[in-house]
């Protein structure tokens, strides 16, 4: 997969999450971008975004050492930037 490929994958996981489907994080990646995604979706988009966080806490509780700053997961390349995941989100969940 290229890197245009494994963001809309993970923006399509992040919406399954937000619009409440039942979920946890399959991997450290998952968790850490549903993690940050609920972070920075809380003050538009609260039910979304605390949908993201339940689904990145119970993986969390599973894997305590998984957890990275938000820094970090830009580093790792899981995300482009924290703009970009919100504007991305936000699009896909005005466009539900």
């Amino acid at each position: 997969m290229n890197a245009r490929e494994i963001e809309d994958h993970m923006l399509n996981r992040c919406m399954a999450v937000a619009r409440n489907v039942p979920t946890v994080a399959n991997d450290q990646q998952e968790a850490n971008v549903f993690r940050v995604a609920g972070m920075v979706m809380r003050s538009s988009f609260p039910p979304a975004a605390a949908n993201l966080m339940r689904a990145s806490d119970n993986y969390f509780l599973a894997h305590p050492g998984d957890k990275l700053h938000a820094a970090e997961v830009v580093r790792h390349g899981w995300i482009f930037s924290l703009p970009r995941l919100r504007d991305m989100l936000t699009m896909k969940l005005q466009h539900r």
